[in-house]
């Protein structure tokens, strides 16, 4: 039961706690740390590879062998956590997706050699066919352009199996096919592997704010301008992605996303008090685009504007972020450690 508190001013000024720093820092009700960052990277084919993504400031594509050094680099900051999202010539693309559960292919590859040289790292990858797709839709297509459900289900199962057998920590179905989380849930407890965990996308947008991601994986040029519409949510919803999110933790998910992120904070909160699940948010490649034009062109501050919008996610209820800001956010905040270390190691006069 809520409590109204009775008090009337001047007895009771609010800003009073806001006037010093140490009274800001002890009333504060959410905290940021390293332990909220989830880094999503876009893996290469190829050796010594790497590329600019144009519409990202700041943000590469690796293969794997840069991939595993800036791994370990992001391991050392305190990071737990990356989410793999893969790059493939048109080569490897078809209606059928094959190449999504192919035993070698480069999310699988790129897994094992993760597992191998940094094992502290968690490890995420993405379950969805559009990078496999020749037009980028993330799933298997009839000859209306309208993607199957049970269809596209099955080659989930198979990519998902692929993913856990090559040692993937954390799968992570962005489809929104229905039914797909028990699916993927029954055939990895039939596989044996009982403690690969799900983060199901429950509450996944037909959003606006993919454009650069989907430039970051070479899916836009195949999609000639399709939309998710059949499949991905409604922006004007949000009891229905309550719907989503309680039929996935039910159906075997360990944890629920909802993508976008700023734009949707209120479904975040939604999902958080009213079912009480591990949450996760995506700030989207479309947020952090407009965050980076903004800051390049000396619109926002570039390092207050970034910890106020992931601060954001964490009032909402998120208990992690996925974000492209989480390796500039987690040196920040290893300066910080750094500095209050400093002075707590300074004798008194």
């Amino acid at each position: 039961m809520s409590v109204s508190i009775q008090g009337a001013f001047p007895g009771r000024r609010m800003r009073r706690m806001r006037k010093h720093d140490f009274s800001r820092r002890l009333m504060a009700e959410n905290q940021l740390s390293v332990n909220d960052l989830i880094y999503p990277m876009f893996v290469l084919m190829g050796k010594n590879r790497r590329e600019t993504v144009e519409s990202m400031p700041g943000v590469e594509r690796l293969s794997i062998d840069l991939l595993l050094e800036e791994a370990a680099y992001l391991a050392k900051l305190g990071i737990p956590a990356i989410a793999l999202f893969p790059v493939v010539s048109q080569d490897f693309k078809s209606e059928l997706a094959e190449e999504a559960y192919n035993p070698e292919g480069l999310v699988q590859t790129a897994v094992r050699a993760l597992k191998t040289h940094v094992p502290e790292l968690g490890v995420i990858t993405d379950i969805a066919l559009d990078p496999f797709t020749i037009h980028g839709q993330d799933g298997i297509i009839d000859d209306e352009g309208y993607v199957l459900n049970d269809i596209t289900t099955e080659v989930l199962i198979k990519q998902a199996l692929s993913h856990a057998e090559a040692g993937v920590d954390v799968v992570a179905p962005s489809d929104m096919m229905d039914g797909r989380i028990g699916a993927i849930r029954e055939a990895l407890e039939e596989a044996g592997h009982i403690n690969t965990q799900i983060m199901a996308y429950s509450a996944k947008y037909a959003s606006n704010y993919y454009g650069p991601f989907r430039d970051a994986v070479g899916s836009s040029g195949n999609l000639k301008g399709g939309d998710k519409k059949t499949y991905q949510m409604d922006p004007a919803n949000s009891d229905e992605a309550l719907q989503e999110v309680a039929m996935d933790i039910n159906e075997g998910a360990d944890m629920v996303m909802v993508k976008p992120g700023m734009p949707y904070l209120d479904v975040v909160r939604r999902v958080k008090s009213e079912l009480q699940v591990p949450t996760y948010a995506y700030q989207v490649s479309g947020e952090y685009a407009m965050h980076m034009a903004a800051i390049q062109n000396g619109w926002l501050k570039e390092r207050e504007t970034i910890m106020e919008s992931l601060l954001c996610f964490k009032r909402a209820g998120a208990d992690g972020i996925l974000t492209y800001f989480a390796k500039t956010v987690a040196e920040w905040l290893a300066q910080e450690g750094a500095a209050r270390g400093e002075c707590l190691t300074q004798k008194p006069e």
